[in-house]
């Protein structure tokens, strides 16, 4: 009796088991004419891993490629001066350093009747607080250096790291051991030195250093805080020059700064660049304002070392500044000390720049304690003095000097430098509208003809110039999917395609039922926000502002598609536009071919209409409504919801609180938008097809007269200029930061020519 039972149960537990097996089977099966997809575990995961193996070798790529910019001509000084320079203007602009300086007899002194402005004396000069004038409202401030027993031999600009006082590059404070002391130490070498202040790297109330503070809204508007630092600098060269040789050295931060000063002025005789000097692929790694756009596709040390080339530069493998910065709200980051070896192998891969250039460059390589010893030693300084004038020998050290005044002030120093630079910032902001308007004045809209001409340029400049562009072609699709959803009116597949070298597209496919063979719809691709997964677009994971519109709008007989894109893991993300920004590309230089493969490969599915693929974000997803449609044409619509703004505004004020600038998205800032592309020009690069804007009055992103400006314009073009106002819609509603469903669905019933079922 017991043995039957036992052959009952296992019987049923066989049927069972079967059934199981049957129905995992055939959950797992694949979309007719693909493989099937066997990955298991968190394929959005591989997908940004993915992505980080690929940017971390096309910098390598960069490097390798990247004499290709450079035509040197070694015939004689000045046939290389002259064949250089477009890479000195390419490097002027990446940097920022665009505005005109301000013209100056001389700095002013910095005192009141309480406090004079001489400060200090040592023995042989007199030290004294100045500030100049550098651009706009902006003065560079410090401390001036000046011979008391005879005139100069030279001039020097000796720049203290961030987080250096000039009082203690001069002796007047403590933290910088006396041979180290270089502005002293030339001052009493009989040079006129000048020593500005930069901004350091303490945080701020808002977690943010001062200087990632400063970076952020100067990025947005084409600048950066290298930039504006590096004019202070050539600010006091302008003051030098005609006066005698002019230097510049600088340890840390201040030889990154003198180091672009030299090779961006020719009027400079001679440059120390100080423990600083590296192979620079690792940039990403550095605090965020030393983030240049763009900087590794021309430039490595080397190269920019050739820019100083024929004139005298000393680069010293020292100690560096070393400092951690944990992130959190801001960007982590670090300075290490340049190993010994990497500054000799990037120093002798710039002497074979210029190897044949005749006379020969000046350039030395000084190793102090194996890199690990004070800046700034007696040998650099002898070599940056023989540089300079063949007379110049360098001085005993002498006694510190006295300081001549109570009280000195860095701090206020500092907040006037930090308030002057904001307040700049934000002049280029209000600005910014004028610039754009002049930047877009070639688009031509007498006509839908002459418009579609002149937007291409427009669509290449921002392919190029401000997303990035691989030009790459894009690896066979490889279809692999498998079936994870069965609903009563759709089924899910998974899908990953081949995109580029270990990059994938990911995402969830949704088919409605009762497609009649032969029968081909138009598709809409649903596109997640922030932290999103394609999986919240049906519903999944209680993620309520999504309001399950993939899975809607396949219940409406659309076939969907909703993708997995790269804002995803936090850091892990973010970092991948640390590393894509130096090769001059972003996320969306990834993000755009894996959005062209994804359509590309729908197009080709027997029930789809490859003329009739409709874009549809909300939130980050809004972003990529605005910034992926441009540049795939296969997309016919795009609407954007829940983030469509003033975005330039958005990213570069100071003082409103919807603003990026205090927030933990350090990767949200794209160089330059305010010169080129705010919202209003990018959905130019959309135009002529249909463009829609979903808004809730009580969206956080902006406040709706933002909203409304911007749409202003989009509308102005469609409905004035371009005569198709039918193409252009907004839709208001009562609500938060989420997809309403009401006008963008008949919206894309209209546009997309589905009827409602």
């Amino acid at each position: 009796m017991d043995t039957a039972r036992i052959g009952i149960a296992l019987a049923g537990a066989c049927v069972t088991l079967a059934a199981m097996l049957a129905r995992a089977s055939a959950e797992d099966l694949p979309l007719p004419g693909t493989k099937p997809l066997t990955w298991r575990g968190d394929i959005a995961s591989r997908l940004v891993a993915g992505v980080d193996k690929f940017l971390l070798r096309e910098i390598d790529r960069a490097a390798a490629e990247r004499d290709k910019h450079w035509k040197r001509d070694l015939s004689s000084h000045r046939a290389y001066a002259r064949s250089v320079e477009p890479n000195r203007k390419r490097l002027a602009h990446i940097l920022g350093v665009r505005d005109e300086r301000v013209a100056f007899d001389a700095p002013a002194l910095v005192g009141t009747t309480a406090q004079p402005a001489r400060v200090g004396r040592g023995e042989g000069y007199e030290i004294h607080a100045v500030r100049w004038p550098t651009i706009g409202d902006i003065h560079g401030e410090g401390l001036l250096l000046t011979p008391t027993a005879g005139p100069a031999i030279a001039n020097v600009v000796a720049i203290p790291d961030a987080n250096v006082t000039p009082e203690q590059l001069v002796g007047l404070a403590g933290g910088v051991a006396p041979e180290s002391q270089y502005a002293r130490r030339l001052a009493e070498s009989r040079c006129r030195v000048l020593v500005p202040a930069l901004i350091n790297r303490r945080e701020r109330m808002s977690k943010l250093t001062n200087r990632e503070f400063l970076y952020r809204s100067a990025f947005e508007l084409g600048r950066g805080l290298i930039g504006y630092e590096v004019q202070k600098t050539l600010a006091c060269v302008d003051f030098f020059a005609g006066d005698g040789p002019v230097g510049v050295i600088g340890w840390g931060e201040g030889g990154l700064v003198a180091f672009h000063a030299a090779a961006l002025d020719t009027r400079i005789d001679a440059a120390c660049v100080s423990g600083y000097f590296d192979d620079r692929r690792n940039v990403w790694r550095e605090p965020i304002d030393r983030n240049v756009f763009g900087l590794l596709e021309q430039f490595g040390d080397a190269e920019l070392a050739s820019l100083v080339a024929p004139r005298t530069l000393v680069v010293e493998a020292c100690r560096a500044p070393e400092a951690t910065i944990p992130g959190g709200r801001g960007a982590p980051g670090r300075i290490v000390t340049p190993k010994p070896s990497a500054v000799r192998k990037e120093f002798a891969r710039a002497g074979r720049f210029v190897a044949d250039l005749t006379p020969a460059p000046r350039a030395w390589l000084v190793v102090s304690g194996g890199g690990t010893g004070p800046c700034a030693s007696a040998k650099a300084l002898e070599v940056l003095l023989a540089g300079l004038s063949p007379d110049a020998k360098l001085a005993p050290a002498s006694a510190r000097p006295k300081r001549l005044v109570r009280k000195l002030d860095p701090a206020g120093r500092h907040a006037r430098q930090v308030h002057e630079i904001d307040r700049h910032n934000q002049r280029l902001l209000r600005d910014s509208a004028a610039v754009r308007k002049e930047f877009m004045k070639r688009l031509d809209t007498s006509s839908m003809e002459t418009f579609r001409r002149s937007v291409a340029w427009y669509r290449r400049q921002f392919r190029d110039e401000v997303i990035g562009h691989f030009d790459r072609p894009l690896l066979p699709a490889n279809p692999r999917t498998r079936k994870v959803h069965e609903k009563p009116k759709w089924t899910g597949y998974e899908v990953v395609l081949d995109v580029l070298p270990d990059v994938i597209a990911y995402g969830l496919l949704l088919v409605p039922k009762g497609i009649s063979p032969g029968e081909r719809r138009p598709v809409v691709v649903c596109q997640h926000g922030l932290e999103g997964r394609p999986q919240h677009t049906i519903g999944r994971e209680k993620q309520a502002a999504y309001k399950a519109f993939a899975a809607k709008l396949a219940e409406r007989g659309f076939v969907t598609f909703a993708p997995q894109n790269l804002y995803i893991f936090g850091d892990r993300f973010r970092t991948l536009q640390r590393k894509a920004n130096p090769i001059k590309k972003t996320l969306f230089s990834i993000i755009v071919p894996q959005h062209q493969q994804i359509t590309d490969w729908l197009k080709t599915l027997a029930f789809v209409d490859g003329r009739r693929i409709g874009f549809y974000g909300l939130s980050y997803g809004g972003k990529t409504a605005m910034r992926v449609p441009p540049l795939v044409s296969n997309y016919c619509l795009s609407i954007c919801s829940g983030d469509f703004n003033e975005w330039v505004w958005k990213n570069a004020s100071t003082h409103s609180r919807y603003s990026y600038v205090r927030t933990g998205e350090y990767e949200i800032f794209e160089f330059d938008l305010g010169g080129t592309f705010n919202y209003a020009e990018m959905a130019t690069l959309i135009a002529p097809r249909p463009f829609m804007v979903e808004r809730g009055h009580f969206d956080g992103v902006a406040p709706d007269e933002t909203v409304a400006g911007e749409f202003a314009k989009v509308r102005h073009l469609y409905a004035a200029r371009l005569k198709i106002p039918d193409r252009c819609e907004i839709e208001w509603f009562v609500g938060p930061h989420t997809i309403h469903g009401v006008g963008t669905f008949e919206f894309l019933h209209k546009h997309l020519g589905h009827p409602k079922r």
